[in-house]
């Protein structure tokens, strides 16, 4: 079985530089039939990785990095080797392009060259250790390139947020290394001074509660930031244990839901939504207008949750025309969808149609320039009976709440 285990892995690496290759031949592929067409050299294959991306059932931002670790494995022969072998997986293969890329072609063949990951060099060293290798190696080829790509990620500097287990969340913020060790210092220390003087709270607990109070202004870090707590009705009034959605996050037990929208030091509003029984389709809401009003982004917010391309799950930054407006489209919530902002304009490129498709939910077919089709059908929203069950309703239709914490 250890055996089967090892060649199973070989075999994965295997495809996944099959793969690679294939993905460099659709590229290639593809910006000779654009060139052909007439598309300008600056605009060709602008929308190839979001199509790889599809067929691998990626997000969009994950297939333009497999597409580009493809790209420039071609340049990089003992690497592409060792990927092709099973000496490297996938992920290290990637964290071996990822630390050359910032080089001259030449200079990653130099590198490539000299770690020589085809010949067992590599074998039996961790994730940290081949970092450290090539970054080493990289330093040695073009030490003024390596720093300016440590300037220009002061650049990059971002906050982010993701979902963790038992809802938690992993508030993440990328900093310029000083910056982040003068606040994790900050926050040592703050939570040592609690802790001496009495404070029962754990020294991780202390941290985490200052780091919160000190961002939001506000002990607990609700009051006065806007939220969006999406509940059934018998949640929220009848102790029900159907789980509640917290739009940045995802779905969270019903009592702790129930607890959010209690707090008695919030500013609380209820908007009253509805879905049909039976579907969990939301009730449309319609406009004449050319742009969605705020309504109907709120209403497509709350019924998208993320962007709609299939598996992308990127926050929703466009409000999208299904039909788009210049063919007659309406500015409906039957015609509208919530996209981010990079999937919005790969839409809008040569090629890509996108339909709605009748359904139970509101369901979008997006079709690439290669003909391939995706579907992508909003999530149910609390409430909502399992697939191939039902649920009694006294009425037409079920209601929603939506809390909201108001400055």
């Amino acid at each position: 079985m250890i055996e089967q285990i090892r060649g199973l892995e070989d075999l994965k690496s295997l495809a996944g530089a099959r793969q690679a290759d294939t993905a460099v031949a659709f590229d290639l592929s593809q910006r000779r039939e654009q060139a052909e067409a007439g598309v300008p050299a600056d605009e060709r294959g602008a929308e190839v990785a979001a199509q790889i991306a599809l067929a691998r059932r990626e997000s969009p931002a994950r297939g333009s990095r497999l597409l580009g670790l493809a790209k420039t494995l071609t340049g990089m022969p003992h690497t592409f080797a060792a990927f092709r072998t099973g000496l490297l997986s996938e992920w290290r293969a990637t964290l071996i392009v990822k630390d050359t890329i910032c080089l001259s072609a030449p200079d990653r063949a130099g590198v490539d060259e000299e770690l020589a990951a085809d010949t067992g060099a590599l074998n039996g060293l961790g994730d940290r250790a081949i970092i450290a290798a090539v970054r080493a190696a990289a330093y040695r080829r073009d030490p003024a390139s390596v720093a300016k790509r440590a300037s220009r990620a002061m650049g990059e500097r971002c906050v982010s947020l993701r979902p963790a287990p038992d809802t938690m969340t992993c508030l993440t913020a990328l900093l310029p290394a000083a910056q982040g060790v003068a606040a994790y210092a900050a926050l040592c220390r703050d939570a040592d001074t609690a802790r001496s003087n009495g404070d029962h709270r754990s020294r991780g607990q202390v941290m985490a509660d200052t780091l919160v109070e000190r961002v939001t202004g506000t002990p607990g870090g609700i009051n006065g930031v806007q939220i969006q707590l999406v509940m059934t009705d018998h949640t929220l009034l009848q102790a029900g244990a159907e789980p509640a959605r917290l739009p940045g996050y995802g779905t969270i037990p019903a009592e702790q839901a129930r607890t959010i929208a209690g707090e008695t030091d919030l500013n609380l509003w209820v908007r009253r939504l509805y879905t049909a029984p039976g579907t969990g389709e939301l009730v449309a809401m319609d406009s004449t207008a050319r742009l969605f009003p705020p309504a109907l982004k709120r209403f497509l917010q709350i019924r998208d949750d993320t962007c709609r391309t299939p598996y992308c799950d990127a926050p929703i930054r466009h409000h999208d025309h299904v039909t788009p407006w210049h063919r007659r489209g309406p500015t409906t919530a039957g015609n509208g969808q919530g996209l981010c902002e990079a999937c919005n304009h790969t839409k809008e490129t040569p090629g890509w149609a996108a339909q709605t498709i009748p359904g139970p939910r509101h369901t979008v077919a997006t079709t690439t320039p290669t003909g391939h089709t995706y579907h992508s059908t909003a999530p149910p929203l609390p409430g909502t009976p399992p697939a191939g069950g039902t649920r009694s309703c006294g009425s037409q239709e079920r209601g929603l709440t939506l809390a909201r914490a108001t400055p």
